[in-house]
């Protein structure tokens, strides 16, 4: 299994606090959850990293321009320091450019960096879906646009098999909960369109009817944008992490009584 299938797998269940050596002695018992967390870190430090882990993020995200070629053999020092912190972390990179650079080769280099996985926009080379690198998952943005043609349009990614992922870039507005049954059936149908397992952009603090909202779409992470990780940004992390446990634990609940009667 692909690491960031394994890591959406593993917020699904619960994971003991005992474990071999001094880092499985260290781990924090978890809750299973509704969803993984997934912190897009602004730039790719070591402090940030293991603190967005440490405040219960399952994995980390970069962006790289690609115009310095050199810049991504300086992210093994924080894969290394993210897989110190939490052995499960899995580590992303969005790429926004420097198409004429992105080689086999390179995706190959890239993957010895710790990465496991790429982010690619709509308008990236379509060639980068027949460069498949073992343990280099693929992750493709799909973002929300208006149509009744778009879901039908979206739906032709799912020819692509090295495709292991999407990730939803929906731009909701602030005041998520306020979404009607209606607004949200629109999301629905493009995120539908794409099979795939899906990460969920978010921009702002989650109140717990906007995280019962976004779950009615369908996914499998949330992913958080963040600048640093201060301490309001590690109560934000804690928050999400408890919300979507407890949403997990009334899905459960619920569908036990269902079977029940």
């Amino acid at each position: 299994m692909s690491k960031l299938l394994d890591m959406f797998a593993q917020a699904r269940r619960a994971q003991g606090g005992s474990g071999m050596g001094f880092l499985g002695k260290n781990r924090q018992e978890t809750k299973p959850r509704a969803a993984a967390i997934v912190i897009e870190l602004a730039t790719a430090d070591v402090s940030n990293a293991e603190a967005a882990l440490k405040a219960g993020a399952d994995g980390l995200l970069f962006t790289w321009d690609g115009k310095d070629t050199s810049w991504p053999e300086t992210l093994k020092s924080v894969t290394e320091a993210a897989q110190a912190s939490n052995e499960k972390a899995v580590t992303g990179l969005r790429i926004t450019g420097g198409w004429d650079t992105l080689t086999r080769e390179r995706l190959e280099q890239i993957k010895e960096q710790g990465i496991a996985y790429i982010v690619l926009p709509l308008d990236a080379p379509a060639s980068l879906l027949a460069q498949h690198v073992k343990d280099l998952d693929l992750v493709v943005t799909v973002p929300m646009r208006e149509g009744e043609l778009y879901p039908i349009f979206i739906r032709n990614l799912t020819a692509f098999d090295n495709i292991t992922a999407v990730q939803l870039d929906f731009g909701f507005p602030k005041n998520i909960s306020k979404l009607s049954i209606e607004d949200i059936l629109q999301y629905r149908a493009v995120r539908e369109a794409v099979r795939y397992p899906a990460l969920l952009s978010v921009t702002n603090d989650l109140s717990e009817s906007d995280a019962y909202t976004l779950m009615t779409i369908g996914v499998q992470a949330i992913l958080l944008s963040a600048k640093e990780i201060d301490n309001k940004t590690k109560q934000r992390i804690n928050d999400l992490r408890e919300l979507l446990e407890k949403i997990h634990q009334e899905d459960k609940d619920s569908k036990q009584t269902s079977i029940k009667s």
